[in-house]
C-alpha cells in the first residue's frame, strides 16, 4: 500500500514541477514578459485577479494532492486521486491541443509530461488493490 501512496505523491510532484517548468519556459519566450508588463496580458488574455486565482489553484492542487496521497485512508485516497487525476488529465489534453496548434519542442514536451503524469496517477489509483482501510 505504501508503495502506491509514494508513487502517487511522486507523480503529483512530477506534474507540478513540469507545470512550473513550462511556466518558466513560456516566460522566456520572446516578448512574453514585455506583454505582461506593458499590457497586463499573456497571449492576448488579460491577467486579472480571476486568472491569477485560477493559476494559483492549478499550482496548489497537485501539491495538496501529493500530501493527501500520503495521508488519506486508502479508499478516500484512491477516489480523490482518480477524480482529481482525471480533471488534470483533461486540462492537460486541452493544453496539448493548444501546444500542437502553435508547436514548439519545449511546449509539446512539457505539455505531454503534464498529461502523462496525471494519467498515470489515475491508472495507479484505479489499479490500487481494494482492501479495507
Amino acid at each position: 500500500m505504501e508503495d502506491v501512496k509514494i508513487r502517487l505523491a511522486v507523480l503529483w510532484l512530477f506534474k507540478e514541477l513540469a507545470t512550473l517548468g513550462y511556466i518558466i519556459l513560456v516566460l522566456m519566450e520572446p516578448d512574453v514578459i514585455k506583454q505582461i508588463v506593458e499590457k497586463g496580458e499573456i497571449y492576448g488574455e488579460k491577467l486579472g485577479p480571476e486568472i491569477l486565482l485560477l493559476f494559483a489553484i492549478i499550482v496548489l492542487v497537485p501539491l495538496v494532492m501529493a500530501f493527501l496521497s500520503l495521508t488519506l485512508k486508502n479508499s478516500a485516497n484512491r477516489w480523490a486521486n482518480i477524480i482529481v487525476g482525471i480533471v488534470f488529465t483533461v486540462l492537460g489534453l486541452m493544453d496539448l491541443i493548444d501546444a500542437l496548434a502553435a508547436p514548439s519542442a519545449h511546449g509539446i514536451l512539457m505539455t505531454v509530461s503534464m498529461v502523462v503524469a496525471p494519467a498515470l496517477i489515475v491508472w495507479y489509483a484505479y489499479k490500487w488493490p481494494k482492501k479495507k482501510d
